[in-house]
């Protein structure tokens, strides 16, 4: 049994739906929709929002081989989603990674395990999202591992070719069969939005727009 399973890189992402994507929150997403989202543990290191075609990684424990091959075969767009197998100990993910990601044109990554040299990354400005910091880092002791596979991170189920939308707020995972009717739904409740907090601004409470006071006051005078 041979201990990588390296599988072929999926089909990068049209352009029109990464822009019309980069419009939308995941906090949006998250008003309609309850699957697919990363823990809220996943934390970014820069305040940035990317969306990319998932490139998924399993790596175990200690070794990072597989990554750094992965690092070789990466395309611009690609979004790397790692695996650690439920190893909270070493970071596989530091400056120099973040480097050869950003050379690849590598539009973020997130990382189900701690990384290092978070000031690094900061002020090489890669996109990075992950469960906080190590010193611990792993090595290239070649144990195995699988790329473009389907993987579990932070809670989320990942397949390579999925589309990544990242931002302040978290991480969701979509399919890309849905990817146009959920930022339609998306941009569209955005708007509705922006139309509330004028309305907000123009002195109406909340409450009164939102139905929510209609619903208190009809439950008290029930009794």
């Amino acid at each position: 049994m041979q201990k990588y399973d390296v599988r072929q890189m999926p089909e990068p992402l049209p352009p029109a739906i990464v822009e019309k994507l980069m419009k939308v929150e995941t906090a949006t997403i998250g008003h309609f929709r309850h699957h697919g989202f990363m823990h809220h543990s996943m934390r970014p290191l820069l305040d940035r929002k990317v969306v990319g075609c998932a490139v998924t990684i399993a790596i175990p424990g200690a070794d990072s081989t597989l990554l750094h091959h992965a690092l070789g075969l990466a395309r611009p767009g690609d979004f790397f989603i790692i695996d650690r197998l439920g190893d909270e100990r070493h970071a596989c993910w530091g400056g120099g990674v973040s480097r050869a990601a950003m050379a690849a044109g590598i539009v973020g990554a997130a990382l189900d395990g701690p990384c290092t040299d978070p000031g690094e990354i900061r002020e090489g400005g890669f996109p990075l999202w992950c469960r906080g910091v190590s010193p611990i880092t792993t090595r290239i002791y070649d144990l195995g591992g699988a790329m473009n596979v389907p993987v579990a991170c932070a809670g989320a189920a990942v397949s390579p070719g999925d589309i990544v939308i990242a931002d302040d707020s978290g991480v969701v995972v979509i399919g890309r069969h849905e990817a146009d009717a959920i930022a339609d739904h998306a941009l569209e409740r955005q708007a509705r939005g922006e139309k509330t907090q004028v309305r907000v601004r123009s002195g109406e409470k909340l409450g009164d727009i939102s139905g929510a006071t209609a619903k208190v006051l009809a439950a008290l005078a029930q009794g």
